[in-house]
């Protein structure tokens, strides 16, 4: 299937199972520098805290994320989108519904850690609500590079409104 570069796609986000890996990994050396290997998934994917989801096309894994849960926070570790389906919308479908986990009640907000030569995700992440929140010095095993700690944070609807209305309150008077 050979895709328009301009035409967004809708994709089926579901659990990933062991069949996905041969198109993950496909996706995984083609998104990375310093690529996980098949181990680092299985390492990964057997933690009881640690999820994988993949975005599906037809029949093609065309994405996939990792991630884990914690008591309050959910913490990307992996995410990638195939390159020929790169800004068509795959990776805010996904983000999407990451978002969807989160509640007042339990999970507030999401982290990640970007490369900071990995401009293309940090402006992905920035428009999708994310921000830098700090730099983490020398992160990386495998190079000198630093990253940054990137957060989304859950808002309720109500207090987002409230917010505002304060704001403007506190200008007038």
């Amino acid at each position: 299937m050979s895709a328009d570069p301009q035409q967004q796609v809708r994709v089926h986000i579901r659990w990933m199972i062991r069949r996905d890996m041969a198109e993950v990994l496909d996706i995984e050396r083609h998104s990375f520098e310093f690529p996980w290997f098949e181990e680092d998934f299985i390492r990964c994917l057997r933690q009881r805290n640690c999820i994988g989801m993949v975005a599906e096309c037809g029949e093609r894994v065309v994405g996939f994320m990792i991630y884990e849960l914690h008591k309050t926070r959910l913490h990307i570790l992996n995410f990638a989108v195939a390159p020929e389906f790169r800004r068509r919308g795959v990776g805010r479908q996904m983000i999407e519904k990451l978002l969807g986990k989160l509640s007042s009640q339990r999970r507030v907000r999401i982290t990640l850690e970007v490369r900071e030569t990995n401009l293309p995700a940090q402006l992905f992440f920035k428009v999708a609500g994310f921000r830098a929140v700090t730099v983490l010095r020398a992160y990386y095993e495998d190079s000198p590079e630093d990253a940054y700690l990137m957060q989304y944070r859950h808002v309720e609807e109500e207090a987002a409104s409230q917010l505002s209305v304060n704001r403007i309150d506190r200008m007038a008077g």
